[in-house]
Formats: structure tokens, sequence, C-alpha cells
């Protein structure tokens, strides 16, 4: 008997010592990325592992002999290993598996640094060009949707007629952040209440957004954030030309075509886009709540490379649009007694944008480029007509230079701003300014070792006006583990005053006195960001990202519109005490094979901290929240759903607005060419005028209404995609 016991426990453990374990580590074969959520199985078998966030897997008891394993990630090719137990070889296996197509590194060039967006101490939010094509068939007109969905980003309507809008990061008003075009500052000062509604969505191959003061790297103006919108470049391996045709159920029309071709020495892009939109008046009160707009934008670029170390660009940005809003019998072209009052926006941009580049030798990059803005606007309604033209340049070269641990970018710039108002009211005093800034930076990014990498900054401006402006800044990025980043940073910032601001668009600059310079001071801020990104696997198919920021900025001098005392004009003042914003944002990602769902938050808190009162700023919601779900199949079909919630505000009166839920839902379908999309905006047709009036009487001089929610509805758009050739060519 002993011995059969014996016997029996020899055969157990030669059989549990039979039993073998198998370890690897899968990778992306272009970039050598982790592939977390990658599978093997035994060939035959439901023996196998999932990989976790270093890509790494372990399969367990594998008897004894020649096995076949399975590798197979999503979008990668299959691979099929052959191995005999026990190994003889070391273990972890590093695996790597083929992309079915290449992924794109992602550099951010708002932040003036060559690093990938994964290694820069600057929290950079990057809106892809696959994100970018979805959010242009929601809105192929302008940028404003790619905008509004983004978290901690509003999107404040100025008008209820003409329906203008400004961009708001973080609660702060829009004249608070800046609008780049490749890095060249575009958009400010009377072209800022119109720039969202006039920049196209098409040619743009992705769109980083900056949050916090970031005057450092581009002067003033930056201080809630930065918008860089990055256009597509030509590539001789991948020919472009697009048309893409739009239609909506509120009468609108849009046409967009954009051809990009390089070849060995030369390439050029061309954008061109025109839209024809009929006044709608959902709520039937007779004004209209999208305006009639005619507008059409041609945008050339002209690329040389005379060797493989040089390269420039000369590209010119135009722009036309007739945006009239107001009664619908006068958009007509028919007026009475009763019916008269229309709202008219007519502007004109051209710019220019010229960049030149050569890198030496011994790796240092030498950059110098310029550009020159022209924009002419003139709003006119019964009895008043305010117009002027916009004049400004931004010229600047900088050296730059990587190192193994550490890079330096340093230069200078020269930016300039006229503005002359062209005005037949004898009773309104010149408001015109001439501002000239120069400024000179230096910025670095060392490796603090393996885990750490800091980022300091430091410009010094000077404003022929104001004086000097010093701007330092400074950031930290920690990696202590591969599922968790966090982001430390903050500096300071300024604005110059102007007349342009959100009040005073609201009152299409009537009765508004000059800025008297003598007394006026800029605006200044004081502001920082913490955030961390986590990222895990849940069970062994999800993968799930976790970004969670906190914010705080302190705004001094900040400038005010307030009543004379009589209350018949209004004069600028700086207010005798802070604006202060804080918050924060939740963003968290699922993503299960061809499924994705995107969950946000944001808190934002802006306390106007003077005039003897603690006010929450009116019309900056406190919450807001979002979900979108998405369904991707490769080529084939692209289904989503979101659902947005906006919580309650409060009016210039100080009343509260109601909170609301708008829904949406896009469709689709892709074929070899030709992509066929159906758009449904706002679904549950969520609108202010179901509310409260948007009209204060009486109808003839209508009195500015709050803007606190949609004022569209429902707006259903469809379209198509076609691609003569494309990036698969």
């Amino acid at each position: 008997m002993k011995k059969l016991i014996l016997c029996l426990g020899i055969l157990c453990i030669n059989i549990s010592f039979s039993q073998n374990s198998f370890t690897a580590i899968l990778k992306g074969e272009s970039d050598e990325e982790p592939l977390i959520g990658a599978r093997a199985v035994v060939e035959g078998t439901s023996n196998g592992a999932v990989a976790d966030i270093d890509g790494k897997l372990t399969i367990q008891d594998i008897p004894d002999g020649v096995h076949v394993i399975v590798f197979s990630y999503i979008n990668h090719e299959t691979r099929e290993d052959t191995y005999e137990f026990p190994l003889a070889i070391e273990q972890p296996v590093i695996i790597y598996l083929e992309g079915e197509e290449e992924l794109e590194t992602v550099t951010v060039n708002a932040t003036r640094s060559s690093r990938t967006i994964d290694d820069i101490p600057t929290r950079v939010e990057v809106v892809g060009s696959e994100e970018l094509g979805e959010k242009a068939i929601m809105n192929s007109t302008n940028i404003a949707m790619i905008l509004r969905e983004s978290t901690g980003i509003q999107i404040q309507q100025t008008s209820a007629n003409s329906a203008n809008q400004q961009i708001r990061i973080q609660g702060l008003d829009g004249r608070y952040t800046q609008l780049l075009k490749d890095g060249f500052p575009l958009y400010s000062g009377f072209s800022g209440g119109l720039s969202v509604m006039q920049i196209p969505p098409l040619d743009l191959k992705q769109v980083e957004l900056v949050k916090g003061s970031s005057s450092t790297l581009y002067g003033g103006g930056a201080i809630a954030g930065l918008v860089n919108l990055v256009s597509k470049q030509p590539d001789e391996e991948s020919p472009e030309l697009t048309f893409m045709l739009n239609q909506t159920s509120a009468l609108g029309t849009t046409a967009n075509a954009f051809w990009s071709q390089r070849f060995e020495k030369v390439g050029f892009t061309l954008y061109t886009s025109g839209t024809n939109q009929v006044p709608y008046d959902p709520n039937k009160d007779d004004f209209s709540d999208i305006p009639q707009i005619r507008s059409v934008s041609v945008n050339p670029k002209f690329f040389w490379y005379p060797t493989d170390s040089t390269k420039l660009w000369f590209g010119v940005n135009t722009a036309y649009e007739d945006r009239l809003g107001g009664d619908l019998q006068v958009i007509e072209g028919s007026t009475d007694s009763l019916d008269i009052f229309s709202e008219q926006n007519l502007s004109k941009r051209a710019a220019t944008q010229l960049h030149f580049e050569h890198q030496f030798s011994k790796g240092g990059i030498l950059t110098a480029r310029n550009s020159f803005s022209y924009f002419d606007r003139g709003i006119t309604i019964p009895n008043w007509a305010f117009m002027g033209e916009q004049l400004a340049s931004f010229s600047e070269v900088n050296w730059s230079k990587e190192k193994d641990k550490t890079d330096w970018i340093i230069g200078a710039n020269l930016v300039t701003d006229r503005f002359t108002e062209n005005t037949a009211n004898s009773n309104v005093l010149p408001r015109g300014y001439e501002y000239l800034t120069t400024g000179v930076f230096a910025q670095n990014n060392l490796d603090l070792g393996e885990k750490f990498v800091l980022e300091s900054g430091m410009r010094v401006d000077y404003n022929t006006d104001f004086g000097f402006f010093p701007l330092p800044r400074l950031s930290l990025l920690a990696k202590p583990t591969e599922k968790l980043t966090a982001r430390l940073g903050g500096g300071m910032g300024y604005k110059l005053p102007t007349i342009f601001n959100e009040e005073a668009e609201v009152l299409t600059f009537q009765n508004i006195n000059p800025i008297d310079i003598a007394s006026i001071k800029p605006e200044n801020s004081l502001g920082g960001n913490f955030d961390f990104n986590y990222k895990t696997v849940l069970g062994e198919k999800v993968t799930m990202t976790i970004n969670q920021l906190f914010f705080y900025t302190q705004l001094t001098n900040s400038l005010v519109l307030e009543p004379d005392a009589n209350g018949s004009t209004f004069n600028f003042a700086n207010a005798g005490g802070n604006v202060v914003t804080k918050g924060a944002e939740t963003n968290v990602k699922f993503t299960l094979g061809d499924f994705k769902l995107f969950l946000q938050y944001a808190y934002a808190d802006v306390d106007l901290l003077y005039n003897n009162v603690n006010n929450q700023k009116p019309l900056t919601p406190r919450h807001n929240a979002g979900a979108i779900f998405m369904f991707e199949q490769e080529e084939k079909w692209r289904i989503g759903y979101e659902i947005y919630y906006t919580g309650e505000q409060i009016r210039t009166d100080y009343t509260k607005t109601q909170d609301y839920v708008i829904m949406g839902f896009m469709l689709m379908r892709q074929f070899e060419r030709l992509s066929l999309f159906l758009n449904f905006e706002n679904f549950t047709d969520t609108r202010q005028s179901r509310y409260q009036s948007m009209i204060i009487a009486p109808d003839t001089d209508p009195s500015s209404t709050d803007i606190w929610a949609p004022t569209d509805g429902i707006v259903v758009n469809g379209g198509l995609i076609f691609k003569l050739y494309g990036e698969d060519e």
C-alpha cells in the first residue's frame, strides 16, 4: 500500500512539473508601444491570456511538447509562433505585431517643441483628423462644433439676430483665448466676435488646445489658453482631392473642396468653401434665429523644398461674409412702419502666412516667419453703424536645438495691431488704437532621469504704451508608472485693453466711449493647473483611460464696461477687485473593439470679486456634463450618439436660468471613394425660446436678450464626401 501511495505521489509531481508557463511582451512593430489588450492563445485550446498596460501576458498550464501560440490585436496582423516546452529560451519573449495601418505619432506644434504629446510637461488636448472628420459631418461651415464639445469649453452666442459667437475656456471671456492658425495669431481684436464662425474645418489636420496661461509661448492674450489650428500639408505619397456637400433642415447649404499634392521640390494645398443660409425662424416669432448668410473662403498655400533640410511655404487666408438677421420681412426686402429692424455684419478678411525653416547639419533648426492680416467689418442696425478696419502683423525668428536629455528654443518677435474706426456718427469720439509689442523668449525641456521632465520658460514683452511684461512659466511631467502620468504647471499672462469684448459686442458698440490708455491698466493673470492621466485594462478586453484636471486662474485689473451717472453712455474701467476662476475637468474613455464610450464633466466656479460683491459670472454654468457613444467599423460604418447637460446659469440681471439637456445622433456609411452621412443635432429640440421670449419689445427696436441656451433647436443635416483620390492611393 505504501508503495502505491509513493508511486502516485511521484506521478503527481511529474504531472505538475510537466505544466509550463509562457510569458511575452507584445508591442507594435512600427512604434514599439505596448499593445494593451492584445491576446495570446494556445492553438486548439481555450488556454490564453490578455496583455496588461505594459503589453505583458502569461499563459499558464501548458503541457510539455510542441505548441503553436496565436497572437492577435485589433488593426494588427495575426501572428503564429511555434514553441517546444519546456522552453529553452529566456522569458519574457518580445513579440512584435505588424499594424494593418500605421498609427501616426502625435506631435504638437502649439508647445514649440518637437516632442510627442506623451513626453511634454505642458498639458495639450489634441483633436485628431478622425475626430475632426466626425465634427465636420455635424457642422461643415465652421469649427464651433469642434470646440463646443470639448470639455471645459463654452461657445457663447452674443447676438440673437446675427448668431455671433465667442469661445470661452474655463469660464473666461473670449478675449482671453488666443486663436492661432499654424502658430500664427490671425484672429483677435475686431475679428474675434466672428472668428469661430468663419473657420471651416475640412483643411485641418488637428486642433490643439492648451488650457491655462500660455502667454510665455505666444505673448499677450493667451490668459485662458490657446487654440492652434494645424492645417494639412502636402505629402508626395498621399495626394488628396476631397469634395464635401452638406444640406441642413434649417435651409443651409455648404460646399467644401480640398486639394493637396506634392512633387519632388514643390507642393500646394487649396481649400475653398461656400455657404448659403436662408434665414431660419424655428420659434415663429418672425425674427431670425439663424441669420441669412452668404459666405465664401479661399485658402491657397504654396510649398517649396529646395533641399532635404530646408522648407518654405506661403499661404493666404481669405473670407467674405454677409450675415443679415432680424425681422424676416426686412431680410426679405420689405419694410413698413412696424417691420424695420435688422442687424447686418458685413466682413472681409485677408491674411498672409510666410514660414521658412532650415535644419543645420549639427542639429539646430532656424525658423523665420511672418503674417499680415487685414479685417474689415461693418455692423449696421437702424440708426446706427459701427465700421472699422484692423491691420495686424506678426514676425518671429527662433532657434531650436535638441540634445539627448534637453532641448532649447530661443527667439524674438514683433507684433503690431492697429484699429481704425470709420464712422459717420458725429457724436462718437474716435476709438481707434495702435499697439506695437516686441518680445524675447526662451524655453527649455529637461529630462530629470527616466520619470520626470521639467519645462521652464521666460518671455519678456515690451509694449510702447504700457511698458514691460515679464512672463515666467514652469511645468513638470511625472511618470511614476507606465499606467500613471501627472502634470503640474503654471504661469503669468497679460492682455492689452481694447474695446472688443463680449459686453461691447452685445451692444453693437453703441454709446461706448474710447479707452483712456493713460488711466487704464492692462489685465494681468496668474494661473496654474494639475492633472493626472491613468490607463488600465478592465477584465480581458476593455481599456480605460482617465484624465483629471484641476485649474485656478486669478485676473487683476479686469476690464469692465460700466454705465455713466445718467446711464446714457458706457465707459471701460479696471475692476476694483479680482476675477477668480477655479474648477475641475474629468474625462473618461472606454474602448472595446469597435466601440468607444466617452464621459466628461466640467466644473467652473468663476467669481467676480469686485464692486463689493461676490457673484458668479453671468452666463457661465458651473456644471457641464456629456457622454458620447461611438461605433466605428473601419472604412464602413460610423455611428454615434451624444448627450450633453448644461447646468443653470445666472443672467446679467442675476435671475437664474433653466438647466437643459441636448442630444444628437450621427450615422455615416463609407465606401471606397464615397461617404454618405446623416446627422440629427439637438433632436430633442431644446431651445431658449421654449423658456422665454427671444425678443424684448418693441419689435421696431428690440433689446438684446441674454443667450444661455441653443436658439436654433433641432437641425438635421446630411450630405456626402467624395474623394477623387486620397491617402489610400
